[in-house]
C-alpha cells in the first residue's frame, strides 16, 4: 500500500512539473517568431510600388530610395509602377499586402489625401490602412507652356485663357497644381480645361507634341524638355527659388494669395501597411533620412529637382499630414473637383 501511494502521488508533482515546462515553453514561443523575424528581416527582395509611370518625381524618388535602401539592407529593393485611380491602384496594393517588411508605397501625398475626396467608394482608407513612414518634397515645380504659345508670363497667360480655353495637363487628379489652376479660373474668369494624366511623362509627352498647351511638375521630369527648348517655364508654383530657374516669378510674385497658392506643399511619401513592425518602419525612415546626404543616387536626384528640405519623419510626419490633408480635402470639396 505504501509503494501504491507513493506511485500515485508522484504523477501530480509530474503533472506540475510537465504543466510549468509547457506553460514557459509556450511563452517562449509566443515570443521567438516575432523576435525571429524581426532579427531575419529582410531575408528577401522588398518592393516599393511608386503611384505613378516613370518620368515623375515619384517614381525617381522611389528608384533612388531603392537604390540606397539595396546598397543598406543587403537585398535587392525593386520598383513597380501602378498609376491610376487617384493614386489607389498603388495604395490599395501595398494596404492589402502582408504587413511584414516586403511591400512599401511611394506616392504623391496629395493624391493620397484626396482619394477619399475625390473618389465615390475609395478602396482604402489612407489614414488608417497606412502607416507613414518618410515623406521628401518634389522640389522646384516650375509651370511650363508650349514653346509657340504666345504668353510670357501668367499674366498674358491668363489674358489668352479668357479670350478662348486654354488646355492645361494635370500630372495627377486632386494634386496641388490642379487645385491651383481651378482656384485661378475662378478668380480670374480664365477658361482652363484640365486634362488629367497618369504621371508627368505621359503629360509631358502631349505637351511636346502640341496637344495640351500649358502643364506643370517637378525638374525631375521637366528639365530635359526645358533645356531643349521643347517648353519655356514661365513661373514657379512650388519650392523655394532657385538658381536652376533664376528670375521666374512665384504665385506671390505674380499677385496670387491664399490657400491654393502657398499652402499646398508637395511632396512624395514613403508608407507601408498598417500592422508593418515598428522596427522595421523606424529601420526605413532612418534610411530614408540617411539617402539625402548619403545616397549617391538621392543627391543627384534631388539635385536635379531643386529640392534641399530634410526628409519629415516620425511625430513631425505625423503633423504635417495632420495639417495638410484637410486643407487639400476642404479646398477639393470647395472647388468642386471629382475624379472621372
Amino acid at each position: 500500500m505504501h509503494s501504491h501511494a507513493l506511485l500515485r502521488s508522484e504523477p501530480s508533482d509530474a503533472r506540475r512539473r510537465q504543466l510549468l515546462a509547457a506553460t514557459a515553453g509556450t511563452f517562449a514561443a509566443a515570443l521567438l517568431p516575432r523576435a525571429a523575424r524581426a532579427a531575419a528581416w529582410p531575408s528577401r527582395p522588398i518592393t516599393l510600388v511608386s503611384a505613378q509611370a516613370p518620368g515623375a518625381s515619384t517614381d525617381g524618388t522611389a528608384r533612388a530610395y531603392a537604390d540606397y535602401f539595396t546598397q543598406q539592407l543587403g537585398v535587392p529593393v525593386v520598383v513597380e509602377n501602378r498609376p491610376g485611380g487617384v493614386g489607389t491602384i498603388a495604395a490599395a496594393a501595398v494596404a492589402r499586402s502582408a504587413p511584414d517588411g516586403y511591400m512599401f508605397l511611394v506616392t504623391l501625398h496629395s493624391q493620397l489625401a484626396q482619394s477619399t475626396v475625390l473618389l465615390k467608394h475609395p478602396p482604402i482608407d489612407p489614414s488608417k490602412d497606412l502607416v507613414p513612414i518618410a515623406s521628401i518634397s518634389t522640389g522646384v515645380g516650375p509651370m511650363v507652356v508650349k514653346k509657340d504659345l504666345p504668353v510670357n508670363n501668367l499674366k498674358e497667360l491668363i489674358e489668352l485663357a479668357r479670350k478662348r480655353p486654354v488646355t492645361v495637363g494635370n500630372f495627377g487628379i486632386g494634386s496641388g497644381w490642379q487645385l491651383q489652376m481651378t482656384q485661378l479660373a475662378q478668380d480670374t474668369g480664365a477658361q482652363f480645361v484640365i486634362v488629367n494624366y497618369k504621371g508627368t511623362g505621359p503629360m509631358l509627352g502631349d505637351l511636346l507634341g502640341g496637344h495640351i498647351e500649358v502643364g506643370a511638375g517637378s525638374m525631375a521630369g521637366l528639365s530635359g524638355a526645358i533645356q531643349n527648348g521643347g517648353i519655356r517655364p514661365i513661373m514657379v508654383i512650388s519650392g523655394q527659388a532657385s538658381n536652376m530657374l533664376p528670375g521666374l516669378p512665384s504665385w506671390k510674385d505674380a499677385g496670387f494669395v491664399g490657400p491654393a497658392f502657398q499652402d499646398l506643399v508637395e511632396c512624395n511619401m514613403l508608407l507601408g501597411p498598417t500592422g508593418t513592425p515598428a522596427e522595421v518602419v523606424a529601420r526605413l525612415a532612418q534610411l530614408a533620412t540617411e539617402s539625402v546626404t548619403q545616397g549617391a543616387r538621392m543627391k543627384a536626384f534631388r539635385k536635379q529637382l531643386g529640392g534641399e528640405d530634410a526628409p519629415l519623419t516620425g511625430e513631425a510626419l505625423r503633423s504635417f499630414i495632420e495639417r495638410s490633408w484637410p486643407t487639400y480635402q476642404a479646398m477639393t470639396r470647395k472647388i468642386g473637383i471629382t475624379a472621372e
